[in-house]
């Protein structure tokens, strides 16, 4: 027994281990599944739902293995969307021309495109224009419940619908978002902010009797073209809107025929206006046709504008014609709004008594008595459209706003009760007459009646004046009935908002949204609380139509339309099945980047190579070979498309041998962008394509030549990272020709960094080779390959190719005679004068005066030149001297070689050589050797203008410059040389005897040694490039401008860069200046001479403009007047120059002459003074001893007040305070002009004291407050007297509240006594009007400031005409 039992459970202890066991190794299978799949790198995929506007804004999440398929992807967004996978597409979401993924395509995600670790953005779009097909409850019952959590497909929610507000009225909800086949309507994609116009399009379409008129109008293309044809787009859109199978359509074409341009598209304008200039436009174009009178027929009423005497009886009236009823929401000066339609229409007919100051002079009467002016409604239109005013005009914010008050409104309304039968009754009328100017004539009320009843018989509306009183009471109600059938909403504020139409359709007597593209049902209105959502969101216009079913119109189907008709539908049907097939083949279309380098052009030219991804890689070509215009120019043979990187200018591999292969495969599928490009390459025919194998890298190789000291263009060698330098150099001798065994490689592994490759076993790897290098080679016999690199010629060169920039010099125009005037020296300026004098006697031509100067310059040079060579034949024959001493004796130009004199001059026609050194003697003294040029800034023509660009310029009369010609000959410069290229050498007195071909460039700030701060002696200098040559720019503002093309060492300074530019400007250095011109054109003026131009790129431009230059330790300062009392207290005088250490009475010294020539204020030095200036708000007050830069800190463009006395200066020392004062009147409701008070101290009882002697007010009822905001401080006669603080209680002003610290502050007093006028509602009114318009000119108080609104018009011919006066 005991033996039975142990074997038992042994067995079954078996069992257990074995169940154990296999649970184990299941379990372990899971985890390394898990393990494997977590290694897996996965791919965030992120699809937002286009097809619908409850899910626009709601986006599904996706993260799935990198390996899994396009095909997969699609089954998964199928699932979790709820769609029926075939009836959709997916896209990239971050791309405009969006390409749909291929669905069928095996293809894992990362092939496709698709980035691991990375969120991928995808759009679920429409396929085929048609929307999704919802997968049934079947397909989906399978789902999980965390499946169902995520399901964003159309289900009934809570939202949005386009970008209106959400709505949660319990009156109004909106059901699921229904399929364009569903609803049976189209929507219209709004092209900007075009809702409003979608609204009453809309509206239109879905009116039968206006929508059936316009199908019956038939164009006449031999009359009119159809683009501009307003009848005819409309035509097209409704017939659209009928027939096309699209979920939305453009209205692109409508726009364009009235005239508009893409602007408008991103104007929002009133719909009510636009519905008025739409019908306005079609009247126009429907003149003489059936439909001339279809706008008056349907929308057009008569309403009766009358005055009565209620003495007499005598009335006169006049009749108005409407197209729209306008209907206040809330009543001028009302708290309370109107909370019905109903209401607002009693109102609209209300007569008005008008009594007292407004009785009625009656002309029966000839007496001013009492009379009722009122409004009477005599006809009332078919389609009768009321317009709800929420949009009014606050006058106590002076802004525009929105009421957004409930208003209610029926779905059907009875219009009987506004018609007041009172006064038809009454005898008295019978004898009315017309007394206004604007009137049709005078006529009683019988003749009013006969006239009128003409108009009735043929007017599809209601005439309440044919029939006598007792016929109009017994008239049938529903004559009078209206229903409601469309209503346009605004979402939004006054400033800017949303507009959708909800319309009821006669066909099925159900409510639609028509909101942009999105077409939904909308449930059934309750009439009493008909579309109020909430406080921003409300109805706008309301369109009625009569109820009579004698009149009322039905839809015409489509096999009824005219013949015309069923023509423009059969075309737009098959243009929208061509639109299809073009779509479809845009799906098929590989769109990639195409470069080609044109073999006679030497230039890269860019285009988009759009190829089917059917087409083999030899039709490509072809397609190629003719986008790039190579016809004629190459073979086809010659020409093949290879893979390429243009970030690297790498060629990654050519396809031999696949020119057969289908594009779509080449590229890897259809994308909407790709990671590499196309290079359609040529060849010459005797050559023959090399191949490019992955894994090569590609090197630029430029050949250098040292004798003639020029690098040539790149020739590509193709290499590979474990060859060896010696091998790489074979492969650059076969390229170019060049001897290996003598050959030098550098490379430039990054801006400026330059190796030399000498290690011969060394690979290119090792080198630091990349995918796309540059090297520059040399192979000669010459001995600078014993030199140490970097102080090699070769190094030499290479770092000025480095470092040299390309710039754009604009010069300054000027005439033959300053030109002269500014480069000749005080030796020959008398012979030079005399010479222009008499060749302005003789009647010499421009032309000839400068040939002779030039001619007289170049004798000039030659003589500096030999006076130079003698001077430094004795320099080097007496003891050693300093730098700065020897070139004392130098002029400005050391040496100038004219192209006679240069053996080289093929290569370079002139060679400028400088000093070193610095101007010396007289040569270097600017108000010696330029006696013609001490001016003070009143000689300049100052533009008055506050930007930044100085205007201390040459008169424009220096307008017959000859510096470069218009036809690019010879640049007549100021030392009488020809148009050349300059090469500059400063040379040190170790390189005196050495000619260079280079510039050196000191290292200190400038021309003159004072800028020398490094104390850096002379003979430190660098060789520095510059080459200058004419330029013509073909878009140049006038004939006379000139232009240089600059080649320059972006670390010369700006003032070795100055003195280089002498020879082309026709001035030293000292007399112009250089300012830098940014990509928006703004200007800015380069003074720092001691800074490089490392900061400038290729390509930049300059602008020269003549004037002094500033000099060290001075500073441009712009001088406004200071007009207290003035509308406008800030005016710009002018520009001047103030000097580090210089005094502020020094300052006005230089400044009186210059305020008499340029602004004619002939002011005394006692009766101006200076003040600080921080914006608009005036400052601390300059004390005639204060210095600059000590007293007073100063900076570049600073900005200074100068203030005209009326007496003496009082402000003598730093303690005292200058306050701006100003009384506030209160009984006169104004304010006194300003005037000044000087203290002693900061004590408050010293200001009383002094405004209370000042204005006679009692010192115990004085109070006084500090103004508020920028000065002057500007605030409404009506806030001041409450919104002030008055009478802070502090001792001194300087401490919270009031913080008067320095002078300028402002301070308002008043008697505290005195009380305020007392105004009436109007005056109130009037003066609040004047005080906001005042404010808003002064710029104060403007806290709202809407955009401009752009006039809402429709052209007839086309578009706008240009007329200059046009705002």
């Amino acid at each position: 027994m005991f033996f039975s039992v142990l074997s038992s459970v042994l067995c079954h202890q078996g069992v257990f281990w074995s169940c154990r066991q296999s649970i184990f190794e299941e379990m372990k299978k899971k985890f390394s599944q898990i393990e494997s799949a977590a290694e897996e790198p996965r791919v965030l995929c992120i699809v937002q739902d286009t097809t619908n506007a409850k899910t626009v804004n709601e986006r599904l999440t996706l993260n799935l293995p990198a390996s899994t398929s396009v095909a997969k992807l699609y089954e998964d967004v199928a699932q979790k969307a709820g769609y029926v996978n075939g009836t959709f597409e997916l896209g990239w979401g971050n791309v405009v021309d969006m390409a749909p993924l291929d669905q069928a395509s095996e293809m894992s995600l990362v092939e496709s495109g698709f980035e691991a670790g990375k969120r991928n953005f995808l759009q679920l779009t429409d396929k085929d224009g048609e929307q999704p097909q919802i997968a049934s409850v079947s397909d989906s019952s399978g789902l999980d419940d965390s499946t169902q959590d995520r399901f964003i497909g159309p289900l009934p929610r809570d939202g949005t619908v386009g970008c209106s507000s959400d709505y949660s009225s319990p009156s109004y909800s909106y059901s699921s978002i229904l399929n364009k086949s569903e609803t049976g309507y189209v929507g219209l994609v709004n092209q900007a902010m075009t809702c409003y116009l979608n609204s009453l399009l809309q509206t239109l379409f879905m009116t039968p009797e206006f929508r059936n008129a316009l199908y019956k109008w038939e164009f006449e293309e031999s009359e009119e073209d159809p683009v501009t044809s307003i009848p005819y787009q409309l035509q097209r859109l409704f017939v659209l809107l009928q027939t096309s199978k699209k979920r939305a359509i453009e209205t692109t074409d409508v726009t364009r025929s009235f005239g508009w341009d893409s602007s408008e598209a991103w104007q929002q304008h009133d719909v009510q206006e636009l519905c008025r200039v739409m019908f306005d436009a079609l009247e126009q174009k429907w003149k003489q046709t059936e439909q001339a009178d279809l706008i008056n027929q349907l929308y057009q009423g008569k309403l009766k504008d009358y005055v009565r005497c209620l003495e007499c009886g005598y009335e006169s009236w006049r009749i108005d014609t409407y197209l729209d009823i306008p209907l206040v929401i809330r009543p001028f000066g009302a708290s309370q709004a109107f909370g019905s339609v109903e209401e607002a229409l009693q109102a609209f007919i209300q007569p008005e008594t008008l009594d007292g100051p407004n009785q009625y002079f009656c002309e029966r009467c000839k007496k001013k008595c009492d009379a009722r002016k009122g409004l009477r409604f005599l006809h009332f239109p078919y389609l009768l459209t009321l317009q709800l005013k929420r949009f009014d005009f606050d006058y106590t914010t002076m802004h525009r706003i929105k009421l957004n008050d409930r208003m209610t409104f029926p779905e059907e309304l009875d219009m009987s009760p506004f018609i007041d039968l009172e006064d038809e009754k009454s005898p008295q009328t019978e004898s009315c007459t017309d007394s206004g100017a604007e009137n049709e004539g005078s006529c009683h009320s019988d003749q009013m009646s006969n006239d009128f009843s003409t108009d009735d018989g043929v007017d599809e509306g209601i005439c309440l004046d044919s029939t006598s009183a007792t016929e109009r009471v017994l008239k049938p109600k529903s004559s009078l009935t209206f229903e409601l059938f469309s209503v346009m909403v605004h979402s939004g504020s006054a400033a800017g908002g949303h507009y959708y139409a909800c319309i009821k359709s006669f066909s099925d007597g159900q409510w639609y949204s028509f909101n942009d593209q999105h077409v939904s049902k909308v449930s059934q209105i309750e009439t009493n609380d008909l579309l109020y959502f909430n406080s921003s969101t409300n109805a706008y216009m309301l369109i009625y139509r009569l109820k009579d079913p004698s009149r009322n119109a039905k839809y015409l189907d489509v096999e009824d339309f005219p013949e015309h008709i069923k023509r423009l539908v059969q075309t737009e049907k098959e243009s929208e099945e061509q639109e299809k097939r073009q779509r479809e083949i845009e799906r098929n279309t590989c769109k990639i980047k195409l470069f080609c380098m044109h073999p006679f052009k030497m230039m890269m030219i860019e285009n988009k190579l759009e190829v089917h991804k059917d087409k083999t890689l030899r039709e490509a070509t072809e397609i190629a070979y003719k986008l790039m215009d190579l016809e004629g120019t190459v073979p086809l043979s010659c020409c093949r498309l290879v893979k390429y990187d243009e970030f690297h200018e790498y060629l990654e591999r050519s396809y031999e041998g696949e020119e057969d292969m289908p594009m779509g495969l080449l590229l890897g599928g259809v994308k909407s962008s790709y990671m590499f490009d196309l290079l359609l390459e040529t060849r010459r025919p005797d050559q023959v394509f090399q191949p490019y194998k992955p894994g090569e890298v590609m090197v630029k190789v430029h050949a250098v030549d040292l004798k003639s000291e020029t690098i040539s263009p790149p020739v590509s060698v193709r290499a590979y990272l474990n060859q060896t330098i010696t091998e790489f150099k074979q492969l650059i001798a076969q390229a170019t020709g060049l001897s290996a065994e003598t050959m030098r490689v550098v490379l430039e592994r990054c801006y400026n960094d330059l190796r030399l490759l000498y290690v011969p076993n060394k690979t290119l790897k090792a080198e630091g080779f990349f995918r796309s290098n540059k090297v520059f080679v040399e192979s000669s016999d010459s001995p600078d390959h014993q030199v140490t690199f970097t102080d090699s010629l070769l190094w030499k060169l290479l770092d000025r190719h480095g470092n040299t920039i390309r710039l754009f010099v604009s010069l300054p125009e000027q005439s033959p005679g300053s030109l002269a005037h500014r480069t000749s020296c005080p030796k020959v300026i008398g012979d030079s004068e005399d010479s222009f004098e008499g060749a302005k006697g003789s009647g010499q031509s421009v032309e000839a005066i400068l040939e002779e100067s030039t001619e007289k310059l170049k004798n000039l040079s030659l003589q500096q030149q030999q006076q130079q060579q003698q001077q430094q034949q004795q320099q080097q024959t007496t003891s050693s001297t300093s730098d700065s001493q020897k070139s004392s004796d130098h002029s400005d130009f050391e040496h100038i070689e004219s192209p006679a004199v240069e053996s080289d001059s093929a290569v370079q026609p002139a060679t400028q050589t400088t000093s070193g050194s610095s101007m010396g003697g007289t040569a270097s003294d600017p108000e010696n050797q330029f006696p013609s040029e001490e001016r003070s800034d009143s000689d300049v023509n100052n533009d008055r203008s506050t930007s930044s660009v100085d205007s201390d310029i040459l008169s424009s009369s220096h307008s017959s410059d000859t510096l470069c010609n218009a036809d690019s000959g010879p640049l007549p410069l100021a030392n009488g040389l020809d148009s050349h290229s300059i090469t500059s050498s400063r040379r040190s007195k170790a390189h005196e005897g050495k000619k260079e071909t280079w510039d050196t460039a000191e290292e200190d700030s400038g021309t003159d040694s004072e800028y020398d701060e490094n104390g850096k002696s002379k003979g430190e200098a660098q060789y520095l490039y510059f080459r200058a040559e004419p330029y013509s720019q073909e878009d140049s503002a006038g004939e006379n401008q000139k232009y240089l093309l600059v080649h320059v060492d972006k670390r010369i300074t700006l003032a070795a860069f100055k003195q280089n530019l002498e020879p082309f400007v026709g001035v030293t250095s000292t007399q112009f200046k250089v300012f830098r011109v940014y990509a928006n054109n703004q200007e800015f003026e380069s003074v720092r001479l001691n800074e490089t131009l490392s900061s400038f790129s290729d390509d930049n431009k300059i602008t020269i403009r003549l004037g002094r230059a500033l000099k060290k330790g001075e500073y441009r300062v712009k001088v406004y007047q200071l007009l207290v009392n003035d509308p406008e207290p800030c005016k710009f005088l002018l520009d001047t120059v103030f000097a580090k250490g210089m005094t502020v009475r020094q300052s006005k010294e230089e400044l009186l002459p210059q305020l008499k020539d340029q602004c004619k204020l002939d002011l005394s030095i006692d009766r101006f003074r200076l003040r600080k200036k921080t914006w608009k708000n005036p400052g601390t007050v300059f004390l005639d001893y204060h210095v600059y830069e000590e007293d007073i800190n100063i900076s570049s463009n600073w900005e200074v007040f100068l203030e005209v006395l009326e007496e003496p200066e009082r402000m003598k020392s730093m303690s005292q305070l200058a306050v701006l004062t100003r009384r506030w009147c209160p009984a006169q409701m104004k304010l006194e002009p300003f005037r000044e008070v000087v203290l002693e101290s900061s004590s408050v009882d010293e200001l009383k004291e002094k405004l209370s002697e000042m204005s006679g007010i009692p010192l115990e009822n004085l109070e006084f407050a500090k103004g508020r905001g920028t000065f002057p401080c500007d605030i409404s006669v009506l806030e001041i007297h409450q919104d002030l603080d008055w009478n802070p209680k502090v001792s001194t002003l300087n401490v919270w509240p009031l913080y008067i610290c320095d002078d300028g502050a402002v301070v308002f007093y008043r008697d505290s006594t005195e009380e305020p006028m007392e105004l009436s509602e109007e005056e109130r009114s009037e003066l609040m009007k004047k005080e906001s318009s005042r404010l808003l000119k002064t710029g104060h108080r403007v806290s709202y400031s809407p955009r401009k609104e752009k006039a809402l018009k429709i052209y007839l011919d086309g578009g706008p005409t240009k007329d200059s006066g046009q705002d």
